[in-house]
């Protein structure tokens, strides 16, 4: 998501200045994508010239100016809210281009590359987890009506964000099982590259170890 499509959302609620802007978007997003408030004030400028936000008077005894939607940007809001994300333009994916470049670099173990990212996937993975378990437990232990609807539905905002986190992390973790599966077998061929991957014992033996090893990584994270 753009900044500038986050904070159109979030003025189609009421005039805000930057700084309460980076705060709420922050707040509602669990501080995943931080912002700055250079980079805010920004993305309004820009909003500004193209007529999307106006300020909606002088600043006030702290020099703060509020900005509001104007009847265009109420609309490109609409726009944005019922368009599909693009998903055509593939985005460059440092780890995939890592393996990638990886496997055509003599003398880089590929195995050990691999292993290596799905330790820390796997501890993210934990953290990310952890993570949900505090809001889903917060929201059990706290009255309802102690902070309103509002504050329901930012925890509900968090949890979906949190969610989608793991669910990428898991699906890192997939992959990398798959790679590693993938160099196993590119091990045992007759004409498989040398240096980068290591020997194929090494590598053999290496995707023996992947069974037993995530049996206990995943019986770790439970």
């Amino acid at each position: 998501m753009s900044v500038k499509q986050g904070l159109m959302a979030l003025l189609a609620e009421g005039p805000m200045y930057g700084a309460q802007l980076r705060a709420e978007f922050e707040q509602r997003t669990g501080g995943t994508w931080p912002l700055n408030v250079g980079q805010v004030y920004t993305t309004l400028a820009r909003l500004e010239r193209d007529g999307l936000v106006e300020a909606t008077g002088e600043a006030d005894a702290e020099g703060r100016i509020s900005y509001r939607l104007t009847d265009a940007g109420v609309t490109e809001v609409g726009t944005w809210w019922s368009t599909p994300v693009d998903r055509d333009s593939t985005p460059r994916d440092e780890l995939t281009i890592k393996l990638a470049l990886a496997v055509t670099v003599p003398g880089v173990d590929v195995q050990a590359v691999a292993q290596t990212q799905r330790t820390a996937t796997l501890k993210h993975l934990h953290d990310l987890t952890r993570l949900k378990q505090d809001v889903m437990r917060r929201q059990r232990d706290v009255d309802p009506g102690a902070h309103g609807e509002e504050g329901v539905n930012h925890d509900l905002a968090w949890l979906l964000v949190l969610e989608n986190l793991i669910f990428t992390a898991e699906a890192e973790v997939r992959w990398l099982d798959h790679v590693e599966t993938r160099l196993h077998r590119e091990s045992l061929r007759p004409f498989r590259r040398s240096g980068g991957a290591g020997s194929g014992e090494a590598a053999a033996t290496a995707a023996q170890d992947t069974t037993s090893r995530r049996e206990q990584q995943t019986e770790a994270r439970r």
